[in-house]
């Protein structure tokens, strides 16, 4: 079981990215998927999850209108996209399996930074 994240990235304000993660080792499409970030000195603040079908869409209140989530079940890839990003969106974004309150597969993270 694994999930690699991709597309992080220095970006400045207002600037775009979006993140991937590919994931291996499991039936992708029966799992909702999340990200999950930690800024730097900070605790793990959730970000988005969605579910198994892209329905079940769900944001933190600090991302809400800027970041969307989708997947593509095809591709065994769940994605983030990064819009209007502000200097307080810096931190190591992991992609997570499961949806909001329950992750039991991390990967190593992708480091966004926002300058």
């Amino acid at each position: 079981v694994q999930l690699v994240e991709s597309g992080g990235d220095l970006v400045q304000p207002g600037g775009s990215l979006r993140l991937s993660c590919a994931a291996s080792g499991f039936t992708f499409n029966t799992h909702a998927m999340s990200w999950i970030r930690q800024a730097p000195g900070k605790g793990l603040e959730y970000v988005a999850s969605t579910g198994s079908d892209n329905t079940n869409i769900y944001y933190g209140a600090s991302v809400k209108g800027r970041l969307t989530i989708s997947r593509d079940n095809a591709k065994n890839t769940v994605y983030l996209q990064m819009n209007s990003l502000k200097s307080e969106d810096t931190a190591l974004y992991y992609c997570t399996r499961g949806g909001r309150g329950f992750w039991d597969v991390w990967g190593q993270g992708t480091q966004v930074t926002v300058s």
